[in-house]
């Protein structure tokens, strides 16, 4: 889920996470992987947002989860280019992308994923859209372990996706902490403290996103555990681009 700006970010003392902790984090994402998993069948052209998630939620419940994380986000076509989209009753079109931003809440704590997929045939500036959110993803993930600043993780994603020719388009930091909120510190981006660092034990969400105002919008998140060396994706869909034909 991407981070609101007008949210203060919340500074508990529950920014590093038990092992106790994880664990119930990590059951509730693989509630959310498993959903992404069943949705997919269900998703075709002519099916409105809102029906994609109803289905979603229902699927979600249906395996054990207490409750949403969050209202889902399930935004197709131009719809995409909002990053807190709300669902709407737009029909999926050919050639569209589909963000979906989703968690499930289990024991208190919260899991977070976002997948963009295709349906059918995309345009090349579509497909390079979706290349760079995913480069910049994978940048960021590759650099992030114990004492990285936040700002630099987000830095490192945005660096990649201005390069590519989508400055400003980026419109949200990187990733935010989460846990018994959806939304927890620390918070990775361009207006963290500059001294604040990743430690051992946080539990963050990584999601960059494109957003473009005429077009379409791609964000691809997962929620990983920092450690000393790198970090534990504890998020195991995959990123490579799903096309439902």
């Amino acid at each position: 889920m991407v981070y609101i700006k007008k949210q203060k970010e919340l500074t508990t003392g529950r920014e590093i996470k038990s092992v106790e902790e994880i664990e119930k984090i990590k059951k509730a994402q693989n509630i959310t992987d498993k959903a992404f998993a069943e949705i997919l069948p269900f998703i075709k052209i002519g099916l409105r947002e809102i029906e994609i998630a109803a289905k979603l939620k229902d699927i979600v419940l249906s395996l054990g989860a207490d409750g949403m994380a969050f209202d889902l986000i399930a935004a197709s076509g131009r719809n995409g280019r909002r990053p807190h989209a709300v669902p709407t009753k737009r029909k999926l079109q050919q050639g569209d992308l589909l963000t979906l931003d989703f968690g499930a809440k289990l024991d208190g704590f919260h899991s977070d994923m976002t997948r963009t997929v295709a349906l059918g045939k995309i345009s090349p500036k579509q497909q390079h859209i979706y290349d760079t959110v995913l480069k910049a993803q994978l940048a960021a993930l590759a650099m992030m372990k114990n004492g990285v600043l936040c700002k630099d993780a987000d830095k490192t994603a945005r660096d990649i996706i201005e390069n590519a020719g989508y400055k400003k388009r980026f419109r949200h930091g990187l990733g935010h902490g989460i846990g018994l909120e959806i939304h927890e510190a620390p918070r990775l981006s361009p207006r963290s403290d500059p001294n604040l660092k990743l430690e051992t034990g946080m539990v963050v969400s990584v999601e960059p996103g494109i957003y473009l105002k005429w077009n379409c919008g791609v964000r691809i998140e997962d929620i990983v555990v920092i450690r000393d060396a790198g970090i534990e994706n504890l998020t195991q869909t995959t990123k490579e681009l799903i096309v439902i034909e």
